[in-house]
C-alpha cells in the first residue's frame, strides 16, 4: 500500500471509519543534537552515557548502519561502531521541540495522544481545518514540523491506532505510509508478529514457539486459544489480526503510574530464573519513563502465582530513581522478599508510581534504555 492510495474506500464497520493519524519523529534526540551541532552532522552519534554500564538512548541513522540502536549497552555499541560520537542528553531542550510539535498537532485537532516526547496519535475524523483526506493532514503537519523545527517526521495513516502505529513504520525516515480498511487485513497477514506494536520479544519467542510467526498465523488461532496463552491481551491480538483495534484516541492522558507485566510459557519456581525475567519488564518500564522525561519514586512488583493468587511487593525512594540499573536492584530484593516461593510463579510485573512530570537528575546519572 502506498501513500497514494485512495482513503475513500469504507468498511461497512463504523469503527473503521475513523482517520487516523501517527507521527513519528525520525532519531528524534540524535537528530536534535546533530541539528544544534553542525560538527555531529553525517556522523554516527549516540544519545547516551559512554561508561561501563550506559546504555544508548538514541542513535543516528549513521549510527544505525553500523546496528547501533536505542536500548544496547553503549560497550557493545563502541564495538560495533569505533567512531560512535556519544552525546549527553539534554531533555529541557528536547521537552521545548516536543512542544513546538504539539503546538503544530493543535492546529488540526484537539484529540491528540502523545505517547513520548517523539510520537503521538492524531484523531483527525473531523478536524478543525475541514479537511477531507487524511494524507494531505498528515503530509501539511510533516512540512511544518521541518519548517519549525528543522527536523523529520514519518507518519502514518490508517483507521485505526494500531494500522497508523504500524504504517509510520514503513518509509522511516521521512516517510508516509497508509493503510486503508481495504487492504488493512492483507498487510496485518504478511507482517511478521515480532513487528507487531504491543508484542514484545518475550511475546514473540512466546508465539513462535506456538507456531505464530506471521500475522496470518495469529488469524488461525481462535479467540480462546489466544486468552488461554495471553491473558487479557489475547482479545487484543485476535482484534489486531483482522486489523481491528477499536481504541480511542485519548488526549491528554495522565498517568499515575507506568507498568508492565508478563505471563511466561513454564512456571517458574526458583529465584535466579525468575529475577532474570525481571529484566525486560524493568528496561520497559524505565524506557518509557525516559522518553517521557518522567521521574518515578515507587517501584512495584507483582508476583501471580499458578494458583491465580498474587502478591505485590512495593518499595518508596526519598529521591527520584536514576535509571533501570537501580530499579532492578529493587525489583529483585523485592522478588527475594517472598522467596522461597509459595508456589510456582506464572506471572510477574514491575510497575513504577509517585511520578513526576520531569527528571531533574543530572544527566550523568542517567541510565536510559529509550
Amino acid at each position: 500500500m502506498t501513500s497514494g492510495s485512495s482513503e475513500n474506500s469504507r468498511a461497512s464497520d463504523p469503527a473503521r471509519q475513523r482517520k487516523i493519524v501517527h507521527v513519528d519523529m525520525d532519531a528524534f534526540y540524535a537528530s536534535v543534537e546533530q541539528r544544534d551541532n553542525p560538527e555531529l552532522r553525517g556522523k554516527p552519534v549516540a544519545v547516551g552515557g559512554s561508561a561501563a554500564r550506559g546504555v544508548v538512548a538514541a542513535a543516528s541513522y549513521e549510527a544505525r548502519k553500523f546496528g547501533v540502536h536505542s536500548a544496547m549497552p553503549s560497550v557493545t555499541a563502541k564495538r560495533k561502531c569505533p567512531d560512535l560520537i556519544f552525546v549527553m542528553p539534554r531533555f529541557d531542550v528536547y521537552r521545548a521541540v516536543s512542544e513546538q510539535i504539539r503546538q503544530i498537532f493543535a492546529e488540526y485537532t484537539p484529540l491528540i495522544e502523545p505517547l513520548s516526547l517523539d510520537e503521538a496519535y492524531l484523531d483527525v475524523t473531523e478536524n478543525l481545518k475541514g479537511m477531507e483526506i487524511a494524507t494531505d493532514i498528515a503530509e501539511e503537519i510533516r512540512a511544518k514540523i521541518k519548517a519549525t523545527t528543522g527536523l523529520t517526521a514519518s507518519a502514518g495513516v490508517s483507521y485505526n491506532k494500531f494500522l497508523a502505529k504500524m504504517a509510520s513504520d514503513q518509509r522511516k525516515p521521512d516517510g508516509l505510509f497508509v493503510i486503508t480498511p481495504r487492504n488493512g487485513p492483507a498487510f496485518v497477514e504478511a507482517l511478521p508478529v515480532k513487528k507487531f506494536h504491543g508484542v514484545g520479544p518475550a511475546t514473540a519467542e512466546r508465539m513462535k514457539r506456538l507456531g505464530i510467526e506471521t500475522g496470518l498465523d495469529l488469524k488461525t488461532r481462535s479467540l480462546a486459544f489466544l486468552q488461554e496463552h495471553f491473558g487479557k491481551s489475547g482479545a487484543y491480538f485476535y482484534g489486531i489480526a483482522r486489523g481491528i483495534d477499536q481504541r480511542e484516541v485519548k488526549p491528554d492522558r495522565v498517568r499515575k503510574s507506568v507498568g508492565t507485566e508478563d505471563t511466561f510459557a513454564e512456571d517458574l519456581l526458583e529465584f535466579e530464573p525468575a529475577c532474570k525475567e525481571l529484566a525486560p519488564l524493568v528496561e520497559k518500564v524505565w524506557r518509557y519513563c525516559a522518553a517521557n522525561a518522567i521521574s518515578a519514586r515507587t517501584v512495584t512488583v507483582k508476583i501471580k502465582y499458578s494458583d491465580f493468587t498474587q502478591a505485590t511487593r512495593s518499595r518508596t525512594l526519598p529521591a527520584p530513581v536514576s535509571g533501570s540499573f537501580e530499579i532492578a536492584e529493587i525489583a529483585s530484593a523485592l522478588l527475594s522478599s517472598v522467596y522461597p516461593f509459595r508456589r510456582s510463579i506464572r506471572l510477574l510485573g514491575v510497575t513504577l508510581s509517585s511520578l513526576d512530570a520531569a527528571i531533574d537528575q543530572p544527566a550523568s546519572q542517567l541510565r536510559l534504555s529509550l
